[in-house]
């Protein structure tokens, strides 16, 4: 089974119950709007979001736990819309609870995911899109050696807000100066 190991977290395959563990433990953050409220999402929604994980996991994705070193699963990471024939993919993160955020456990899982990512299965480009008010993910990608490409200007719409989408990407050559 695939395990990154890390200083503070490690990254592992996600079970139905991590999955489970995942929405239940979910904290919404009203003070930084990054995504749109996902009202109403009962346990039967995580297990449908588990089986859709497995239906396409090594093939479309590759989607890992976040889990802290005393076991307990905190978030996930993933490379998606994996590329294979570009050899490019979009990197996405999430951390259910609010006192696990901003914490250094997500930049370390990028650290991780990049890793994995460039050395294990030969990626040469992952992209990562953050909205403008998520000061945090942006430092996180910047540390990680991320690259701010652009800027979609009121491209996402929700709590009655547009927002801009911010677009970052590295590269192979980047990552291995870094």
């Amino acid at each position: 089974m695939l395990k990154l190991q890390g200083k503070e977290i490690y990254l592992a395959v996600l079970e139905k119950e991590h999955c489970r563990q995942l929405y239940e433990n979910f904290e919404y953050d009203s003070e930084l709007l990054t995504e749109p409220m996902n009202i109403g999402h009962s346990i039967t929604k995580s297990d449908d979001w588990f089986e859709d994980i497995q239906k396409h996991q090594g093939e479309k994705h590759i989607r890992l736990g976040i889990f802290l070193l005393s076991n307990a699963v905190i978030g996930d990471i993933a490379l998606q819309d994996i590329d294979w024939k570009s050899r490019s993919c979009s990197l996405g993160m999430g951390l259910a609870r609010r006192d696990h955020r901003n914490r250094g456990y997500g930049g370390e899982a990028i650290s991780l995911m990049l890793q994995y990512g460039f050395d294990n299965i030969g990626l040469e480009r992952i992209i990562a899109n953050t909205l403008e008010q998520n000061v945090p993910a942006q430092k996180a990608l910047e540390k990680a050696g991320f690259v701010l490409e652009g800027r979609e200007r009121k491209a996402v719409y929700f709590a009655n807000r547009r927002f801009d989408r911010l677009c970052y990407a590295i590269l192979a050559e980047e990552y291995r100066k870094t």
